[in-house]
């Protein structure tokens, strides 16, 4: 469980989907670089509400903590990058035809893989209520759709 939520610690998280982006780039899909980086953005919006809700995260009183956390809890800022992030990668995946079909499956279902398991692991960690979670997916589905939305508006011009 650990192992999955590696990605949306800090600074993983921000490495990550700056190395994402930068082999986009490298590999002339400037556009999509470019868009991924937007990513990033959410880190503002998940600061943001986390302070105006200002959720205590789980105590060892109610559940097993495995990690100790220092933001507030709601929402759960991991599940909302997942499924920013790998969502969008999936978009991306199932868009661009000209990248490798092997490349596109093994992006795509490893995308998948960590944006189910991340809700779960984060319960498991003792790090979120499961409302937290459930706030974090529907934000983040909330941040995909303009972002899937731009993206393919701008390409259709």
């Amino acid at each position: 469980m650990l192992a999955i939520s590696f990605f949306g610690e800090l600074p993983y998280s921000l490495l990550s989907v700056v190395v994402v982006a930068i082999i986009f780039y490298q590999q002339k899909y400037k556009r999509e670089s470019l868009f991924v980086s937007t990513v990033l953005l959410s880190g503002l919006i998940i600061l943001g509400i986390k302070n105006v809700i200002n959720r205590p995260r789980p105590t060892a009183f109610y559940v097993r903590l495995v990690e100790i956390n220092r933001f507030q809890s709601y929402p759960s800022g991991h599940v909302l990058s997942y499924t920013l992030f790998f969502g969008f990668l999936i978009i991306l995946m199932n868009t661009l035809k000209d990248v490798p079909k092997l490349t596109r499956n093994i992006v795509t279902y490893l995308s998948a893989f960590l944006m189910i398991t991340i809700a779960p692991s984060r319960i498991y960690l003792g790090a979120h209520w499961f409302t937290d979670t459930v706030g974090g997916f529907l934000l983040g589905l909330i941040c995909l759709f303009p972002l899937c939305y731009f993206y393919f508006k701008k390409k259709a011009n």
